[in-house]
């Protein structure tokens, strides 16, 4: 019963996440006052949702899948060469307005670290290798965003990026949560109580995906419901980025001979981004980028959507199990 439960569950995750969204716009909408305060607790719900979503993968996976170094490869040359091409020609179509370009830049240009683990898992791709690569695509974002910045919009917008609230993001988000993923599952491996704990935690990824769309966007509307037309002209970018990014995932992959579950996996890094946890570099900008994070959540919003196309398109169709499909016959 407690599978067949949690099935469905996952299974009814594109509803309950859509649950969450309206939900979230009532009150940002009816009750903006709210926003200050939902502000403050991002970053922990964040934290739940990052222990949570490792606790899915077996550590002893991931201490194997860190010696695939030639996915790690693919990865980093994906996320840091191809994209950041790929992101300068699309932006060539949005307005030159620096508050809009530097929240699309800011959230095109650094890779998921959290629900691109759930994507992956849900299409049979390799989960312990984006989990094993999760570390370096955090450092490495940290270190060459503001490069890319300055390069794109040049110094005066690179100097407002501070490393301190990416550290500190790093620091609760992703190190903390995975260092209590890592007990837990020794805890678990030793205690009957610790197992239990662990069998408990499996039900959350989804429902604290839920509470994070809306803790997010219920914290942001009332920020910017007076500009959603400025916002909206990112929209069409998003998702053509939707659909090039997993096209060119594919080609590389194919080009490396990965097999099915590797190439998913370099499919869906390659094309999610990290909106909700640079959400918190976004608010520390100047009070001239105001509209910075809503530009950075209007992302999550058309990439959510997009995910329920690929979670059926990657597996049915771009990366098929039939063999006439797989990259062996490529």
């Amino acid at each position: 019963m407690t599978r067949l439960s949690k099935q469905w569950i996952q299974h009814n995750q594109v509803g309950l996440y859509a649950v969450a969204v309206i939900l979230a716009i009532g009150i940002g909408l009816g009750q903006p006052s709210a926003g200050s305060l939902l502000e403050l607790v991002i970053n922990p719900v964040l934290a739940v949702l990052l222990y949570v979503t490792f606790l899915e993968i077996p550590f002893v996976r991931i201490r194997r899948a860190f010696r695939n170094g030639r996915f790690m490869a693919a990865a980093l040359g994906m996320n840091f060469v191809v994209v950041p091409v790929v992101v300068f020609g699309l932006t060539r179509f949005l307005p030159e307005e620096p508050v809009i370009l530097v929240g699309a830049f800011m959230v095109l240009l650094t890779p998921c670290i959290d629900y691109v683990i759930t994507f992956t898992d849900l299409t049979d791709g390799d989960a312990e290798q984006i989990t094993a690569a999760t570390p370096a695509l955090m450092l490495v974002q940290l270190l060459l965003l503001p490069v890319y910045l300055w390069l794109f919009l040049g110094q005066q917008v690179a100097e407002f990026i501070e490393a301190g609230p990416f550290i500190e993001a790093f620091a609760v988000i992703i190190a903390l949560p995975l260092t209590f993923a890592w007990a837990t599952e020794l805890w678990a491996d030793r205690s009957e109580r610790g197992e239990q704990w662990q069998d408990t935690m499996g039900w959350l990824p989804v429902p604290m995906m839920g509470a994070t769309l809306f803790v997010v966007i219920a914290s942001q509307l009332p920020r910017v419901q007076d500009s959603i037309g400025q916002i909206a002209a990112v929209v069409p970018v998003y998702v053509a980025f939707l659909v090039i990014m997993p096209l060119l995932g594919r080609l590389a992959a194919g080009l490396l001979g990965m097999d099915v579950g590797e190439s998913r996996a370099l499919v869906f890094t390659s094309v999610t981004r990290n909106s909700l946890v640079i959400l918190p570099l976004a608010l520390a900008l100047p009070p001239g980028y105001a509209l910075a994070p809503a530009v950075v959540v209007t992302q999550t919003l058309v990439e959510l959507t997009g995910m329920v196309v690929l979670t059926r398109v990657v597996p049915g169709w771009l990366l098929s199990d039939a063999p006439s499909l797989t990259l062996s016959g490529t």
